[in-house]
C-alpha cells in the first residue's frame, strides 16, 4: 500500500526523469538527483537557521587565499 509520501516521491522522480534530455543516461539521472537532494538539504538547513555567518565565510575565504571586502 502506497502512502502519500511514497506517491509524492514517485511523482518527483517522474518529473525529474521527464526533465532530462532524450540523450540522458543513468549518470545524468544520478547527477541531477544528487544535485536536487543537496539543494533540498541546503534549503532545509537554511530554514533551520543552520548556515555560516558572514564572519565565518570571510574566514573560510581568507584561508583559501581569497580577498573578500566586508
Amino acid at each position: 500500500m502506497e502512502t502519500m509520501a511514497t506517491t509524492a516521491f514517485k511523482e518527483k522522480a517522474h518529473r525529474l526523469i521527464d526533465s532530462l534530455p532524450e540523450t540522458a543516461d543513468w549518470d545524468d539521472l544520478a547527477e541531477k538527483a544528487r544535485y536536487l537532494a543537496a539543494v533540498q538539504r541546503g534549503m532545509e538547513a537554511a530554514d533551520r537557521g543552520d548556515f555560516a555567518s558572514p564572519e565565518r565565510v570571510r574566514a573560510m575565504f581568507a584561508r583559501w587565499g581569497v580577498d573578500v571586502e566586508g
